[in-house]
């Protein structure tokens, strides 16, 4: 996939986005994608969550998130843009489940639009004209994706809804520098109890659950995609004791941080992990 601008709108092959032939560990993206299975069986790897798929998968990936997908004749074709392209649209890309298999009227429809966008992203490129037919196909096809997944997907409007959305927001901000959940609340304005009475009624975890599953998501991220030094991601996550760091890590995913990057080759078996239903609250995207 070639370089692009802050608005491009660029498609290619699954192939495009590792360096090598393999996918022999994950990698860290730096755009969004739809990512569409024309061809093959396999499996798919987001954020550690290993995911079947065959032709008429659909994935929806952030920047920050870590992507492999493995299969010998695994095809796809993959939309790539970033946060500027869609400004000024009305059309929110967050919106569109991280995973889905299509099937009958819904997959040739997707087909259709995916294939068009392809065909006029390569015959224009590099044509600036044509940048708004390109934007307003991607948000016509993030619409139907949306239509698609069904409002019932998502939860209704409330108040505990909101707050966690906002909290969420301030955790991708934060989780770097603090875990407090007191900071937290000091920032939106509320009580520790009005946040972790959010947290539980939309995901069931507390508020500091929430905090620490983002932290140890992005030490995950850079352990299996980087070659970093373990103490250096422990510091950049608010950890200046690598042994703290250890603990932290290994209480939260279940292995000590230098098994879980020697294992990162692995691959996932798919049957261990399924998807999680939507909520309504940002991707993680490892934005700083």
């Amino acid at each position: 996939m070639t370089e692009y601008d802050a608005d491009a709108i660029v498609t290619g092959a699954l192939g495009d986005l590792v360096p090598e032939a393999t996918w022999r560990r994950p990698v860290l993206l730096d755009a969004d994608l739809l990512i569409l299975v024309t061809g093959g069986h396999g499996s798919a790897e987001l954020d550690f969550r290993a995911l079947p798929c065959r032709p008429g998968t659909l994935l929806r990936a952030h920047p920050g998130q870590a992507l492999r997908c493995l299969g010998a004749h695994l095809d796809a074709c993959v939309v790539r843009w970033s946060a500027g392209t869609l400004r000024g649209l009305d059309v929110d890309p967050d919106t569109v489940a991280a995973y889905r298999q299509l099937a009958g009227e819904d997959e040739d429809a997707v087909i259709s639009e995916v294939t068009q966008l392809a065909v006029d992203a390569e015959r224009h490129r590099g044509v600036p004209a044509a940048r708004a037919l390109l934007r307003h196909q991607l948000a016509v096809l993030l619409l139907r994706l949306h239509l698609i997944g069904g409002a019932e997907e998502r939860p209704a409007a409330r108040a505990e809804s909101a707050t966690f959305h906002r909290f969420c927001q301030e955790v991708e901000r934060g989780y770097q520098h603090t875990r407090r959940v007191e900071d937290y609340a000091a920032r939106l304005g509320c009580s520790v109890r009005t946040l972790t009475r959010a947290c539980l009624a939309v995901t069931g975890r507390s508020a500091k659950q929430v905090i620490d599953e983002r932290v140890a998501l992005q030490a995950s991220r850079l352990l299996a995609a980087t070659d970093e030094p373990i103490a250096q991601i422990g510091r950049r996550l608010g950890f200046p004791e690598p042994t703290n760091f250890g603990r932290f890590f290994t209480r939260e995913v279940g292995v000590s941080p230098g098994a879980f990057r020697a294992a990162r080759e692995q691959p996932l078996p798919v049957r261990m992990v399924r998807p999680r239903p939507p909520v309504d609250a940002p991707a993680p995207n490892g934005r700083a």
